[in-house]
């Protein structure tokens, strides 16, 4: 800008136009800096529809523990007052945390989880339970391993309790509770072709499915054209992952140096507002 040019004033942008650009923020910067600097972006931030959508990827270098991280996950879902529709989370969601957003998120249509090696199968199954409107689940090395299907939700899928194993509890779990689904990701999911038939007669509008790493998924002879038939965009088992976020060689360190950095217990209090928002 040239000497004597006035720089423009931001806060006289058109309020949708605000509105736009604060939504490119993630989930931290708008809580902890964007709502700070004037009461129009502040009343921006605390619009429900600016939360409809919350991003918490690699988030963990921004400081604070996995607990501090939750409790403002958890802030951010408050703020959507019921409207949020799409959530993504990389490495610290627990079983609370999901069941919360669950519980506070009747429209939620997106799921996206990676690296939440804290969860397992009867977390996840329980919360597949509450979002029968889900459009697309990704879950992306997570250990989901823990109790027998038939133990942990007899209510909720009871014509499966005695079908399958161990590694299909999540495939029979989706194939019950989510006939709207879309899209799914199970990257390095230990399902097999039993898990997988449920899901394709369970889920009829099913277009894109990524089934990379899920090693005991044998997608050959009448399952290969079943799936072909069926699925428009397909991820078989042994494709390439060098389109997956961050790669997999370094899903290992990454973990290691993300709860080795965030193993001190949080000082955060359980209410917004003590938290600086």
């Amino acid at each position: 800008m040239n000497q004597g040019e006035e720089y423009p004033n931001w806060l006289e942008l058109p309020p949708e136009l605000t509105s736009s650009i604060l939504n490119r923020l993630g989930v931290i910067e708008k809580l902890e800096s964007a709502q700070k600097v004037c009461r129009s972006w502040r009343r921006i931030c605390k619009d429900p529809l600016t939360w409809s959508k919350i991003d918490m990827r690699n988030v963990g270098h921004m400081g604070g523990s996995s607990h501090e991280l939750e409790k403002i996950c958890r802030h951010a879902v408050d703020r959507s007052q019921g409207g949020l529709v799409e959530i993504e989370i990389w490495h610290f969601a627990t079983h609370d945390l999901l069941n919360y957003i669950a519980d506070s998120s009747s429209k939620l249509r997106n799921l996206k989880l990676a690296m939440c090696y804290l969860i397992e199968n009867e977390g996840l199954i329980e919360v597949i339970a509450k979002l029968p409107l889900l459009e697309v689940l990704e879950v992306s090395y997570c250990s989901l391993s823990g109790e027998p299907l038939e133990s942990i939700v007899p209510s909720s899928c009871p014509n499966q309790m005695t079908l399958g194993n161990n590694c299909d509890d999540v495939a029979l779990a989706i194939a019950e509770s989510m006939p709207g689904l879309t899209r799914l990701q199970l990257f390095g999911n230990r399902l097999t072709n039993f898990g997988l038939n449920a899901i394709l007669d369970r889920c009829p509008n099913l277009e894109y499915l990524d089934l990379r790493q899920c090693i005991n998924a044998d997608i050959v002879g009448d399952m290969e054209i079943r799936c072909y038939e069926r699925i428009k965009v397909l991820r078989r088992p042994n494709d390439p992952v060098d389109d997956y976020p961050s790669g997999v060689s370094d899903v290992d360190e990454m973990s290691e140096e993300y709860y080795g950095n965030y193993s001190a217990a949080s000082d955060y209090s359980d209410t917004g507002e003590d938290l600086g928002f």
